[in-house]
């Protein structure tokens, strides 16, 4: 067996912008490398401002995009093995979860036809009675039960409710990685937090590992085992989660943390930076280097390589936020 349940292997992903015969191109994922181990469930955020590419980097790990260029390797498989590609496995292995609930059910179908037909269509149930005995166990696990959304449909329920149904859905097939993508951006602030520590107590519980893209660094920060920070589609920053926002390398992060709102707000829709034309991504020299206030006629020459400490820290810049203190 694999040591890395999850492998991002220098991935890159383009689209074409302008129209059908244009030949401008985007890199929304521009060379991003990053792994999960295998052996012990972990958190891992993804965080960045909107367009940043978190969400087309977990359509790749869905398999709804492919990579452009790179490579994923799942459990020690990798994309590129179209021949061995076993779509049944890879339902049962990861699950997504989804911003809006809602949006996730249909509003003509109870909840409950969704969660019986993931455990018997999969094969995880073999009997309606024992999809019964594993849909009440996995609603209980979220602070539900089958006797709580039985027969009810998607609007009998609020924002947090549904959501914690679509993760016991997720849940039903024991995966080994849940993708969680901006799961409570539209839920009830007051809900956030709950949603949150679910994912805590279910990452021990099950054995799954999540990937968590988000906007709000506060839960970030309660939540992750690792983040990783994504700007314009470049990796910027990775490492263990409470090193990297105590104590930010790359000054993109430092003014992430900088401006960090109170528990379970999002960024003000002013604190997103206004310049992401297209030809922002095409730079070939450092990304950030535009609006850094440290960088240097290097950094507006040419791009760095990434540096990797000994406890597996990384961060893309000439001059680490660290390096100036001396630590």
């Amino acid at each position: 067996m694999s040591e890395k349940l999850l492998e991002i292997k220098k991935a890159s992903k383009f689209f074409r912008i302008g129209g059908m015969l244009s030949k401008k191109k985007l890199t929304a994922v521009d060379d991003v490398s990053f792994d999960i181990d295998a052996g012990k469930p972990v958190i891992l955020s993804i965080v960045g401002e909107s367009g940043c590419g978190k969400s087309t980097l977990c359509k790749m790990i869905l398999r709804l995009h492919d990579p452009d260029q790179g490579d994923i390797v799942l459990n020690g498989r990798s994309y590129k093995d179209h021949k061995g590609y076993d779509p049944f496995r890879f339902r049962l292995d990861v699950q997504p979860i989804f911003q809006n609930p809602y949006e996730a059910f249909s509003m003509r179908k109870t909840v409950d036809t969704y969660l019986f037909n993931t455990a018997l269509r999969l094969k995880i149930a073999k009997s309606y009675k024992e999809a019964e005995k594993l849909v009440d166990e996995t609603l209980k696990s979220v602070g539900m039960s089958f006797e709580v959304i039985k027969g009810k449909y998607p609007a009998q329920f609020s924002g947090g409710e549904l959501q914690r149904v679509s993760i016991a859905r997720a849940l039903i097939t024991r995966p080994k990685l849940i993708i969680a993508d901006e799961p409570v951006a539209a839920i009830d602030a007051s809900m956030k937090m709950n949603i949150v520590n679910l994912f805590k107590e279910l990452k021990d519980k099950y054995n799954v590992s999540f990937i968590y893209v988000t906007h709000d660094l506060s839960t970030a920060y309660y939540v992750s085992d690792y983040i990783a920070t994504l700007y314009r589609g470049c990796l910027i920053e990775y490492g263990q989660a409470k090193e990297i926002m105590d104590d930010p390398s790359h000054p993109y992060t430092e003014l992430l943390m900088n401006a960090v709102p109170r528990v379970g707000e999002k960024w003000n829709q002013e604190l997103v930076m206004p310049d992401t034309e297209d030809k922002e991504y095409a730079i070939t020299y450092c990304k950030f280097a535009p609006r850094c206030p440290y960088a240097t006629e290097e950094c507006r020459k040419s791009r760095p390589e990434m540096k990797v400490a000994v406890n597996g820290r990384k961060v893309l810049c000439f001059h680490p936020l660290n390096e100036k203190e001396g630590s």
